[in-house]
């Protein structure tokens, strides 16, 4: 009886307990119901983080891009024309120099008195043939009288011109040493930049070495050589016929600084047949000097100008199985939009549908984005519009 007894209070005890447990869950419930309310529903995607830039209206230049080499107009490698010793130095390496400036000269002393041998001879020669004149009127006159013989004023005629053709032979043999000593005097062929000096002072020179004195190379303007695709030949030959020449800017060999701008010059009149490309000439000024000759450069040459084009970003222009496109920003959020691309150029690239001015495309972080996401931009790039400003 007693062990009835405790069964039936342990069960009581069971009930109150589990009867407490519903009415704290019960409150526990009801209490939460205000913060449910407060959370709403779920929430959507975080925004993607972005870079944007701004669609500009610009006229578009259309350009082409190849190595060249930069070359001088004019270049001449400095050599005497006679053989000599060099006696005197009158330029110093890497000096600026104008044409028909000295620049060196032989030993002339032999040459000297080889001139002062062939005008003496003149004026001997001269002298005689005064004297000879002399004769011939004299014996003319007598022969006018028959006191001399023809014969005797035929000869005096004749010395008269053998004279006169040694006179003739003097005046070249002058002419002759006088060049011969001018040739002392070695001067600069052209205007330009002195080289590095090939011979020293006290050193016998030949008109036949090949290496010469010095290399005398023009230095503005200067010339650049690159070579294209021959698919290009219809418009290299329309942008030379154009009346305003085509432009060109040369770069250095990365493609960074500027180093100069000139006109294209000329096209070569055949295509390399191993390489498939046509060799072009441009004409730079230099008067900073920053072209040198054997520099590699890059090229661009401007092969066409579209006025007012619609231009992007040409990070901005993604292509998908449908063709190009772009992500534009329109309210926080990124859509697709398919493009036509006219033409792209480094950085920047033309289209002529899917774009307006003004309108912001994505330029960094499409790998997260699809049709709709939201957006978010971090930061922006140098076309970018400003950020607007939040209520």
């Amino acid at each position: 009886m007693a062990r009835n007894w405790l069964s039936g209070r342990r069960g009581r005890w069971v009930g109150a307990l589990a009867a407490g447990a519903v009415v704290i869950g019960a409150a526990a419930w009801w209490l939460a119901g205000p913060a449910r309310a407060a959370k709403g529903p779920p929430r959507g995607p975080a925004p993607v983080a972005v870079v944007v830039e701004r669609v500009l209206q610009r006229d578009f230049p259309e350009v082409a891009t190849g190595i060249g080499r930069v070359q001088p107009l004019q270049s001449a490698v400095v050599r005497p024309q006679i053989d000599g010793l060099l006696a005197e130095v009158h330029f110093k390496e890497g000096q600026p120099v104008k044409e028909g400036q000295l620049l060196a000269r032989l030993d002339d002393r032999t040459l000297a008195a080889d001139l002062a041998q062939v005008r003496a001879t003149r004026a001997s020669n001269l002298a005689q043939l005064e004297t000879a004149k002399l004769d011939l009127v004299r014996y003319t006159n007598l022969l006018a009288g028959e006191a001399i013989a023809r014969q005797r004023v035929d000869q005096q005629r004749a010395q008269v011109q053998q004279l006169e053709a040694a006179l003739a032979a003097s005046d070249a043999a002058i002419a002759a040493a006088e060049a011969r000593l001018s040739f002392t005097r070695i001067t600069a062929p052209l205007s330009g930049r002195a080289g590095l000096r090939r011979v020293d002072r006290g050193n016998f020179v030949r008109a036949g070495d090949a290496q010469g004195l010095v290399t005398i190379t023009q230095v503005d303007p200067m010339a650049v050589l690159f070579s294209l695709p021959q698919d290009l030949l219809p418009q290299l030959t329309a942008a030379l016929a154009s009346p305003e020449g085509a432009a060109v800017k040369a770069f250095d060999r990365s493609g960074g600084a500027l180093l100069g701008q000139g006109r294209l010059l000329t096209i070569d009149n055949q295509v390399d047949d191993a390489s498939g490309t046509i060799a072009a000439k441009a004409e730079l000024p230099n008067q900073d000097g920053k072209l040198w000759a054997g520099q590699f450069a890059t090229v661009e040459l401007q092969l066409r100008l579209h006025p007012g084009a619609t231009v992007a970003p040409s990070r901005a222009i993604r292509t998908g199985p449908q063709g190009p496109f772009a992500f534009r920003v329109d309210g926080g959020v990124a859509k697709v939009v398919p493009v036509k691309v006219l033409r792209e150029s480094g950085p920047l690239t033309a289209v002529t549908e899917g774009l307006s001015p003004g309108d912001t495309v994505v330029v960094d972080g499409h790998s997260r984005l699809v049709d709709g996401s939201p957006v978010k931009v971090v930061t922006q790039g140098p076309q970018a519009p400003a950020p607007e400003a939040r209520p």
